[in-house]
């Protein structure tokens, strides 16, 4: 049976699809960046490694919770998570990145012929959950206004490693009207398991980042007059120490085409 792309949708369908309509969506070939999708749901990222070096990465989590928050871990060869029960992990992301010994190798639309019984899956918080809060809040997202996904940096700052894992911070950025800085680093801080509050505000320069405009994942975004550049801990983080470590293999999500969940925004808010 065919499915209809969800592209294809009258507008107030697009708007209230709810994250299995979207899953259902990549699943039938959709691709898109999930940044405002499901408003108010959980996102997540996705890393899937042999079970011989999954307790490597399990460790880097926990020593690096501000970049790698962990949601959730599989059972080897499970496909499925308890934060979307239905959802299958190997099909119903808008991208996907294939690695073998540290190289990208393939970017597919889904993964079920490449899965393995051994495979362990990392469910690791992502900053678009708490998006929706910060547009409550009168506070703008560029790259949602521009339709790009979110710009994301390679840092100067090394994480704490783990085993056969290490690498670098990675970052994403968004600007933001300096008069709101206060708020959004007020309102991200209460939701640590999706990056929390900002590691750095202005000067990328002090994290390494040489030009804005050429960001190591995602796409540049434009500035309104008194924004100000401010940064969070980015999930993209496991993929560079992924890349480091080069396992024989290993599946991610492609940067900013995120799990969506149907666990609640709200439910990872601490006060």
């Amino acid at each position: 049976m065919t499915s209809t792309p969800l592209t294809a949708l009258p507008p107030p369908v697009l708007a209230a699809a709810s994250p299995a309509d979207w899953r259902a969506a990549f699943r039938a070939g959709d691709r898109r960046p999930t940044s405002g999708l499901a408003a108010g749901h959980t996102q997540a990222n996705l890393v899937c490694l042999p079970r011989d070096c999954a307790f490597d990465l399990l460790l880097f989590a926990q020593r690096n919770p501000k970049p790698c928050p962990l949601l959730e871990v599989t059972e080897p060869g499970s496909w499925r998570s308890v934060l979307a029960p239905g959802a299958d992990l190997r099909t119903d992301l808008p991208g996907y990145r294939v690695w073998q010994n540290g190289l990208l190798v393939a970017t597919p639309r889904e993964v079920v012929d490449l899965w393995r019984n051994d495979l362990v899956s990392f469910l690791i918080g992502c900053s678009f959950s708490f998006e929706t809060l910060l547009s409550e809040a009168g506070i703008p997202l560029r790259h949602v206004e521009q339709d790009v996904t979110v710009p994301m940096y390679v840092t100067n700052r090394e994480c704490v490693p783990a085993g056969r894992f290490s690498g670098p911070l990675v970052v994403s950025m968004r600007p933001i009207p300096a008069a709101s800085v206060a708020a959004a680093t007020a309102i991200t801080a209460l939701m640590p398991a999706v990056h929390g509050a900002p590691v750095h505000v202005g000067a990328p320069e002090e994290l390494g980042i040489a030009d804005l405009g050429k960001p190591d994942f995602g796409k540049p975004v434009e500035f309104a007059d008194g924004d100000v550049p401010v940064f969070w801990a980015c999930g993209v983080t496991s993929q560079t120490a992924v890349m480091r470590a080069a396992p024989s293999f290993a599946i991610t999500h492609e940067p900013g085409h995120m799990f969506l969940t149907d666990a609640r925004d709200l439910e990872y808010r601490i006060a």
